[in-house]
């Protein structure tokens, strides 16, 4: 189901998508070292999503930016969950990983927390560049300060302690920074 999993999520036609995956899940396991497969597996799948082109949920379709993420994490979730019924995963394990996906936007409890903070500080620290060249200095200004909001502040510090290679983008971290 892993590999599987793995090659959706490369075929994405969102570049950092897979390094997105892998990342979450290397921060997921230094936030909590003792995350069970189901959450490992929420953390490589929870943008699947994305890599299913006529499944895909798009943002123009939304009128709030958190409907969008809602919509794109209960969609994650049924990708996922269709992948684990093919690949014949235990109902109890399916389950819960699909709910750690359909809140790994939000959070809900200690685990989705945690998926949720793992997806975010990977966002800073491997989309960001990316989101900045697709998008505006506003948009990128509008996306940093929502997901910057998510964090708790112990974990903010080490989103604003990422350097990034542009000067522009730098800027706009100083400036998000000092304003959140």
């Amino acid at each position: 189901m892993k590999k599987e999993l793995q090659q959706i999520i490369e075929g994405s036609t969102v570049p950092e998508d897979d390094v997105h995956s892998q990342n979450t899940l290397h921060w997921l396991l230094k936030l909590k070292p003792d995350a069970d497969e189901a959450l490992q597996i929420a953390a490589l799948g929870h943008d699947i999503e994305r890599a299913v082109e006529e499944r895909k949920v798009r943002r123009e379709d939304y009128e709030s930016y958190d409907e969008f993420k809602q919509a794109h994490a209960l969609n994650s979730a049924r990708v996922l969950d269709e992948l684990m019924r093919r690949c014949h995963v235990s109902k109890q394990l399916a389950e819960r990983v699909f709910y750690l996906v359909c809140h790994h936007e939000t959070g809900a409890d200690r685990d989705a927390n945690a998926l949720r903070d793992a997806d975010t500080i990977s966002f800073f620290d491997v989309n960001l560049p990316h989101y900045f060249a697709r998008n505006s200095f506003e948009e990128t200004k509008r996306r940093w300060l929502w997901g910057y909001a998510k964090l708790p502040e112990n974990l903010r510090v080490i989103v604003a302690g990422f350097h990034y290679q542009s000067d522009e983008l730098r800027s706009l971290v100083k400036k998000c920074t000092g304003a959140a």
